[in-house]
């Protein structure tokens, strides 16, 4: 609602700053509504280039429009009573299909699809068979006419897809509901999620371990989520750019704001040095399966992507009458082009 509101809000009362998602920052930038920051070096080498990546812009010259301040991440769930942390995909599938023979209703990995299907739950599959959105130009800058669901190598490793449908390793016909069930209730040892269910988990006394999906034939990294402050272009006309730049820019991004805001929302810090300081073991296993991950595309493109990339999972591991994941893929980036244009 922020950043629609931002569109049409009256200039006296519109906020100089505001707290939102990364990817907004295309959106945003385009439209001129937020201004680019320019951090010390000192500061901005406290970020991960990828939390620094999440909120940044630009056609030809790509500008920082963000701080990032939390970074959340799905990972891999291990019901450490059911079974054992897997070292590898391999381990990991055997030990999933095993759980799922023991006894009828099931699950092999937990993950949500559903009907509309879910891109951003199955990344990690989809990151590991070396897929990937867009790639980048020689600027850096996210390529919306590279679209990865239909390279060379991906296509060459989704006959793995059709294996696991086939095995029922994964099932589109499990939705939200249906994969938290099965895991808090003991029928299924891994589960596909981020921090927001880990109270949940812990309520239902479960013990568990949470690690990075392992490497299938690229490393499965998860989407990335990233919150942050952005100026907006309002501050200029009430005379408090710099302030709203320094108080951004500065204050927070240090590692006392970012570990302040880490333990009042129970998020993982973007700022290395507050990321040390974590103690809570679960938020800090978060962090360590987020190491790598790709920040959800932030250009207007992306809206044309998750729709057909979800459906693309779910005709392919629906079960009896799965499309064969080649074509769902090859499909979806075409549907993709044509909408981008």
């Amino acid at each position: 609602k922020i950043r629609d509101d931002l569109k049409t809000v009256q200039a006296e009362t519109a906020p100089d700053v505001i707290v939102g998602a990364h990817d907004w920052t295309g959106d945003l930038a385009a439209s001129g509504l937020v201004l680019p920051l320019n951090p010390r070096k000192a500061v901005r080498a406290k970020f991960p280039q990828y939390t620094l990546d999440a909120f940044s812009y630009g056609t030809a010259i790509k500008k920082l429009y963000g701080a990032p301040v939390v970074v959340e991440n799905i990972g891999l769930i291990t019901n450490t009573k059911l079974a054992k942390v897997p070292t590898s995909f391999s381990d990991l599938q055997t030990r999933a299909l095993a759980f799922k023979k023991k006894r009828s209703g099931n699950l092999a990995i937990a993950v949500q699809q559903g009907a509309a299907g879910d891109a951003f739950h199955m990344y990690p599959f989809f990151s590991g068979l070396c897929g990937y959105v867009f790639g980048k130009n020689r600027a850096g800058n996210l390529d919306p006419s590279d679209i990865g669901l239909a390279n060379q190598a991906f296509l060459k490793n989704t006959a793995r897809i059709d294996s696991w449908n086939k095995l029922g390793l994964i099932n589109a016909k499990v939705d939200d509901g249906a994969a938290s069930n099965a895991f808090l209730t003991g029928k299924a040892a891994y589960w596909l999620t981020g921090p927001w269910n880990t109270d949940r988990i812990k309520k239902a006394g479960i013990r568990f371990q949470v690690t990075q999906v392992p490497a299938i034939n690229c490393k499965s990294v998860p989407f990335l989520g990233s919150q942050g402050f952005m100026v907006t272009k309002f501050s200029q006309a009430h005379g408090v750019e710099s302030a709203a730049k320094d108080l951004v820019g500065d204050y927070m991004m240090s590692a006392d704001s970012q570990f302040a805001l880490s333990v009042a929302n129970g998020r993982y810090p973007a700022n290395l040095d507050a990321a040390k300081r974590v103690k809570d073991p679960v938020l800090a296993a978060f962090g360590k399966a987020g190491v790598g991950g790709v920040p959800m595309p932030n250009i207007p493109q992306m809206g044309s992507v998750w729709s057909d990339l979800g459906a693309a999972w779910v005709k392919s591991t629906k079960g009896s009458g799965a499309v064969k994941a080649r074509t769902a893929f090859a499909t979806a980036a075409r549907n993709i082009a044509n909408k981008i244009g």
